[in-house]
């Protein structure tokens, strides 16, 4: 059973960075790709980020190209989400997501595995 836990949000101010993480496991995942989300009060589930596992390709939302990197560890299992020169529009939950294809989405109901999210929230 596929298992993704989300950690490293937090309260941090303007202009900080944050480095967020998702353990995975259960799995095999080099057939897979993974994406982060984040959901704010009140509105939809958004795309941040995605990476596939094996070959590391990458792609990211208009809003936060240039200030996020995606990664992954393939030794530990994990991925990671650097979010730099942090606003108050980031303010949200952060998903991590797996979906067992190659090919990166932008869209949250193509993922089949959720973790439970983690709080960024970014102070003015």
């Amino acid at each position: 059973q596929v298992q993704l836990v989300e950690s490293g949000g937090g309260l941090v101010q303007a202009g900080d960075s944050l480095r967020l993480s998702c353990a995975a496991s259960g799995r095999t995942f080099s057939s897979y790709s993974m994406g982060w989300f984040r959901q704010a009060p009140g509105k939809e589930r958004e795309f941040v980020a995605a990476v596939t596992w094996s070959g590391g390709y990458t792609r990211y939302a208009d809003s936060v190209k240039g200030r996020c990197t995606i990664s992954r560890d393939k030794a530990k299992n994990t991925v990671y989400l650097q979010l730099n020169s942090l606003k108050p529009e980031d303010t949200a939950v952060y998903y991590c997501a797996a979906r067992s294809t190659t090919i990166l989405s932008n869209n949250y109901y193509s993922y089949d595995y959720w973790g439970q999210g983690t709080q960024v929230t970014v102070s003015s």
